[in-house]
């Protein structure tokens, strides 16, 4: 019986399968059977025994495991002990030798996050070739802009997307950064002194990391340091709050009195049980409420690296849930990330009207910079504008009509002037050309 949504209704199957039972338990005895051929190298054990060792994990059955681990309450010891079972001649007398649990449960984490990372990179790579793509197509597609929820000076929608997108790169660049990090793994032994592989102790965990592909601690104790994982928590926690961030201005911006842009809407989708008329943003809904999840995963995850000693347990149960949970939803979220901003539907006729709507007070700005540029100084260019700007809101003038009234104003601008400086058109900037800037350098960088 299902419960939790992940199992049924959240997540894609690479990431659920990098995270799956049957998986790790596959990670486990590849690392068992790397550590068998280290320590064969170094002569440490039989070399036959590792060969042995190495082709008896292919029969290894995870039922067999659950029912060892139902008797001994030991999940490690269980997996070593279905190896053994499976190792012909005396070979299974060498499994998991000198090694405790978490030289190979940890280090199965370090496979399983460099797994997850790998189909995080790409999804996000995809994720900045979208907002590109946006950016460029909408880079002359002026808009207003707002601040405190109230319509400020005009922007594009060029460079909204292009800002989304310079952020995601800097995501990349986190994820790049961090993933030599968290991809790592250990063989220290008890609690960190490789006591019982004695002196070839670094040579052992160096050739185990490098027959399975991933770097090596330089010192820990029973366990990995958990500030290696709390990174990778976080900069997903970072990476869904970005399309939080977009999820919640694409909701504001396809309210019904703003309408500029919206959803894709499926021909026979349905939006109200009750109110057929509904268009809802359920998408960008959903990838802010499941953003807040992903977010709750930090904590949990620095508190694991405070524990006791050279270890205790309390990591161990939390990660359980943190490590799975925070990757799926994650990739899910950029999935649902990609989805709705490949196919937003853009309303030209809203984005005009809302350009419109206050009757050219937006524009107060470019008024007042080009009075003070004619000789008016700022401060006074500013109040003559201010005291305009309030006449016009209150009598429901255009603001440029009130301007040409005031004998101030029309003493160092035309009535051609002010048309000019009203046009949100002409008062974009820079705006252009820094997208195409930033287009052109995040697709050099990253081949898009």
């Amino acid at each position: 019986m299902a419960i939790h949504p992940i199992e049924f209704r959240y997540g894609t199957a690479e990431m659920k399968h990098v995270w799956s039972q049957e998986n790790r338990l596959a990670r486990i005895m590849q690392i068992e059977a790397a550590l068998a051929k280290a320590e064969a190298d170094v002569g440490l054990i039989p070399r036959e025994a590792a060969e042995i060792i190495e082709e008896s994990i292919s029969s290894v059955r995870s039922e067999r495991v659950n029912e060892i681990e139902e008797e001994i309450h030991h999940d490690m010891m269980a997996v070593v002990l279905a190896v053994s079972e499976q190792c012909r001649e005396d070979a299974g007398k060498w499994v998991h030798f000198g090694a405790t649990s978490n030289d190979i449960l940890d280090t199965a984490t370090g496979l399983q996050i460099k797994d997850a990372i790998e189909i995080l990179e790409e999804k996000v790579r995809a994720l900045l070739k979208v907002l590109l793509n946006q950016a460029e197509a909408h880079r002359q597609l002026v808009c207003c802009g707002r601040t405190h929820g109230q319509i400020g000076v005009p922007t594009t929608y060029g460079l909204r997307f292009g800002i989304w997108a310079s952020e995601i790169s800097r995501q990349l660049e986190r994820l790049h950064e961090l993933k030599p990090r968290a991809t790592v793994g250990q063989m220290t032994g008890a609690v960190g002194t490789q006591a019982a592989f004695g002196k070839a102790g670094i040579d052992i965990q160096k050739r185990t990391m490098e027959y399975l592909g991933i770097g090596a601690v330089d010192v820990s104790n029973q366990i990995i340091q958990r500030d290696r994982h709390a990174e990778f928590v976080m900069w997903m926690a970072n990476v869904v709050t970005t399309l939080d961030k977009i999820g919640v201005e694409i909701r504001t911006l396809q309210r019904s009195e703003i309408a500029e842009l919206e959803e894709s809407f499926g021909k026979k989708q349905v939006g109200s049980s009750t109110m057929p008329h509904k268009r809802n943003p359920i998408k960008s809904e959903q990838i802010c409420g499941l953003a807040r999840i992903v977010r709750s995963m930090v904590e949990p995850e620095l508190l694991n690296n405070t524990l006791w000693d050279e270890r205790d347990l309390t990591n161990s149960s939390c990660e359980r849930v943190v490590f799975p949970e925070a990757c799926v939803l994650t990739d899910h979220i950029i999935k649902l990330g990609i989805g709705v901003l490949e196919n937003l539907v853009f309303y030209p006729e809203n984005i005009r009207r809302n350009l419109e709507l206050l009757r050219g007070l937006n524009m107060g700005e470019a008024v007042m910079i080009e009075l003070a540029k004619r000789g008016v100084g700022r401060q006074e260019a500013h109040e003559l504008v201010r005291e305009s700007a309030m006449k016009a809101h209150d009598t429901g003038m255009h603001f440029k009509d009130v301007l040409l009234e005031n004998p101030e104003v029309a003493g160092y601008l035309s009535a051609g002037d002010v048309e000019d400086l009203v046009n949100p058109d002409r008062y974009i900037g820079t705006a252009v050309e820094q997208v195409e800037v930033l287009v052109l350098k995040l697709r050099q960088a990253y081949g898009l």
